[in-house]
């Protein structure tokens, strides 16, 4: 009896845990925390989180060739997965404040700049050109970007790069204010833009015909991403298909983003997570999501500049991708400075250029490399 107690034992995983596991799932607790308790982008960092966690209890073999999770992520190791969230996202966002107020899209490409300065930083530290590439586009702040190109381009790279992306999008409102509250005055923060111009639906549905074309005429690489995101927002405008329009916005998002970010989560396990490489990916992605949302501001003031103080240069944070995560902080902060101020609207036409900004870098990219 006491024999086989022991042998019941040391089969669970309570003796096979590491040091390095157990502080896997101390982080991956800490994420629950902040999405569950402090509210942090809960749709994303739940999912992820308990990915990590799973992965890291010993003996469940969940990503092993014939695990559950394993199976799973061959959606997001083939990048079908990433296209399909952009389609929910364009059947979930409004165009207007981009096609009313056209400059915006300066806001969203100088909110790109991240990406290049980490890719140039990745190459300093010794990662090749298609890593480095891969590790860039992390400063756009989309993770489905960040999937498809990783995929492509350095799939060995996919764990720790989806999953510095996703958490880098989770931690939006924390990453983001102190960048700018420091590169803004009080004086900047408290300028009320004046309200849009209305859009027509005309100008709505022939929106994303246009781009599509143009966009994919130019770089036909980015065909995946650009296609999804326009026509999602195409069945949106078009008004004829509300049934699809009501699936791609909560049901099929919700179904996705749950796979997408647990499968994301399981990828970063002790021994692939704790090392050199996937710390240095960590630090040049905070970095190029930082000196992203830091040009979009600076390009902000220089609008703010140009337009003789109508255009709040706080709108440039939004120019990265994270909708509508950025566009949200960028209204709160202006709330905070002035409680009349309400600057969601004029943050998500940046914050919407932003999306195609980094697809269409991601095609930049793949076209290069």
């Amino acid at each position: 009896m006491q024999e086989m107690l022991l042998n019941f034992w040391e089969s669970t995983g309570f003796t096979m845990t590491t040091w390095q596991e157990l502080l896997m799932i101390a982080i991956a607790c800490t994420f629950l925390y902040l999405a569950i308790k402090k509210g942090y982008e809960p749709y994303l960092l739940i999912p992820i989180a308990f990915g990590m966690l799973l992965v890291n209890l010993p003996g469940t073999d969940l990503m092993g060739d014939k695990g559950l999770i394993h199976y799973l992520y061959m959606g997001t190791k083939l990048g079908i997965y990433p296209p399909l969230i952009f389609l929910c996202v364009g059947a979930s966002t409004d165009f207007g404040p981009l096609i009313a107020n056209p400059k915006s899209i300066l806001l969203g490409a100088a909110a790109q700049f991240g990406i290049f300065f980490a890719l140039i930083g990745a190459i300093l530290l010794g990662f090749d050109i298609k890593e480095a590439a891969s590790i860039g586009i992390i400063g756009g702040a989309d993770g489905p970007t960040a999937i498809y190109l990783t995929g492509q381009l350095a799939d060995h790279l996919l764990g720790p790069i989806a999953l510095a992306a996703y958490s880098y999008m989770a931690l939006v409102p924390i990453i983001q204010p102190p960048i700018i509250r420091l590169l803004t005055t009080e004086e900047e923060r408290k300028v009320k833009m004046e309200q849009l111009r209305p859009v027509s639906k005309k100008e709505k549905v022939i929106f994303p015909i246009v781009v599509t074309i143009f966009t994919i005429k130019l770089l036909p690489s980015a065909a995946p991403l650009i296609g999804m995101l326009m026509f999602g927002n195409l069945i949106k405008e078009s008004g004829v298909v509300p049934k699809l329009v009501e699936t791609a916005q909560n049901s099929f998002m919700y179904i996705i983003t749950i796979i997408l970010g647990i499968t994301v989560g399981a990828k970063a396990d002790a021994a692939t997570f704790l090392n050199p490489q996937t710390l240095k990916i960590i630090v040049l992605g905070l970095a190029a999501f930082s000196i992203g949302t830091a040009s979009g501001v600076l390009f902000g003031k220089v609008m703010y500049k140009l337009s003789k103080g109508k255009i709040n240069p706080m709108i440039g944070a939004a120019g990265v991708s994270a909708v509508p995560m950025a566009a949200r902080v960028v209204q709160k902060v202006g709330r905070e400075e002035n409680p009349t101020n309400f600057l969601l609207m004029h943050a998500m036409g940046p914050n919407v250029a932003g999306v195609i900004g980094s697809a269409v870098a991601a095609g930049i990219l793949l076209n290069m490399f």
